[in-house]
């Protein structure tokens, strides 16, 4: 796996061994970000469910602050850790190992706000539905910030909540990819 575009464009990452995580493919991420005007001018980037922690990376590497990382795996957590100190940026990042709830309710008392948050939870135990209004109600999207999740082609979200609106979705061979926008 590797960075797809900005400053770390073409740097391999590692990837947790195993079957417990499934990394977003290179075309995905680079279609996702893409969507998203393709670099940031600054922000703070959540990967929830971060796997390798490819997608706050990238989202790191065309231009976001700071990035948080979400994982209760731990061999997950050991390999973010590995790419983030492969990319020499310790400084911009911080891993929480904890539940997706947990890291929620944490990053709401710290007052934090998020540009983009992207979720792709593993696709046998997604509880979309309840994390977005979590996001939601606990107020983390800026307004025009994004929220996408990656899920299986086959769910559909199109629920608006207090303080996100569902936006668009586009498939991508099993997966969706749906965008919720900040307001």
């Amino acid at each position: 796996m590797r960075i797809i575009a900005g400053r770390f464009g073409s740097r391999r990452i590692e990837t947790p061994a195993g079957m417990s995580t499934r990394p977003t493919l290179d075309k995905v991420r680079e279609a996702v970000f893409s969507s998203l005007g393709g670099s940031f001018e600054g922000g703070n980037v959540l990967d929830l469910y971060a796997g390798s922690g490819a997608n706050g990376l990238e989202a790191l590497s065309r231009g976001m602050d700071n990035a948080v990382f979400v994982d209760i795996d731990r061999r997950a957590v050991s390999v973010i850790r590995k790419n983030i100190d492969s990319l020499g940026v310790r400084k911009e990042c911080r891993v929480l190992s904890m539940p997706d709830t947990k890291a929620l309710a944490l990053l709401k008392e710290e007052g934090m706000k998020f540009s983009l948050i992207y979720m792709d939870p593993p696709y046998a135990k997604q509880k979309n539905r309840e994390i977005l209004q979590l996001i939601s109600d606990y107020n983390l999207i800026e307004e025009g910030g994004y929220a996408v999740i990656e899920s299986l082609k086959e769910d559909e979200f199109r629920e608006d909540y207090e303080h996100l609106a569902c936006e668009r979705d586009r498939v991508y061979g099993i997966s969706r990819i749906t965008y919720y926008r900040g307001k």
